[in-house]
């Protein structure tokens, strides 16, 4: 919660950077999905696959600004959800924060471990491992399997915000929504 937020909303902070995420997400893998789909040798695929980068290490800078809001109070679901679903609410939040995380250094290790540079805005991320065609494989299958896994993550944690205001009728999602 920011300094802005309210007994019942989330800060403009936390709001912006919630969805503007989303956004990155969408973008990631709206990026890889498109890449896949032309075929071998199209000069397109190299933009599509430098915007996925782009994009990922975007959601691993961010994702640390949503830390830092996470150690500040938030406004409280009303009426309180048991504890079961608190539990659940917690677990979903540490796996979605684990794949904003490990994908991106996955993505950097495996490119670092296949002697390749890591570009983000015309810089140059060093490398975190020495060149290793094996270990390059190893990073990108882990890499492509938390992506994949993300697909999941997402999805249920759209499906629970919807549930809860649909079905539950509580405040979970009109606190990180913008104000109308």
């Amino acid at each position: 919660m920011t300094p802005d937020s309210t007994d019942h909303r989330y800060g403009k902070l936390s709001i912006t950077l919630h969805w503007l995420m989303l956004g990155l997400f969408v973008g990631v893998y709206a990026c890889i999905e498109i890449k896949g789909l032309l075929p071998r040798g199209n000069p397109w695929k190299a933009m599509f696959l430098g915007l996925h980068g782009v994009f990922g290490l975007s959601i691993f800078a961010l994702v640390w600004i949503r830390l830092l809001g996470r150690l500040t109070p938030r406004p409280p679901i009303t009426p309180h959800l048991p504890a079961w679903q608190t539990g659940i609410s917690h677990l979903m939040h540490l796996a979605l924060y684990g794949l904003m995380i490990a994908t991106p250094v996955l993505a950097w290790l495996m490119l670092s471990a296949a002697g390749k540079p890591m570009p983000y805005f015309g810089f140059f991320l060093p490398a975190l491992v020495q060149p290793d065609p094996d270990l390059a494989r190893q990073f990108k299958h882990w890499h492509e399997l938390l992506g994949s896994s993300g697909y999941w993550l997402i999805g249920l944690h759209a499906a629970a915000g919807l549930f809860h205001h649909y079905w539950v009728r509580d405040n979970t999602l009109t606190r990180m929504l913008p104000k109308r």
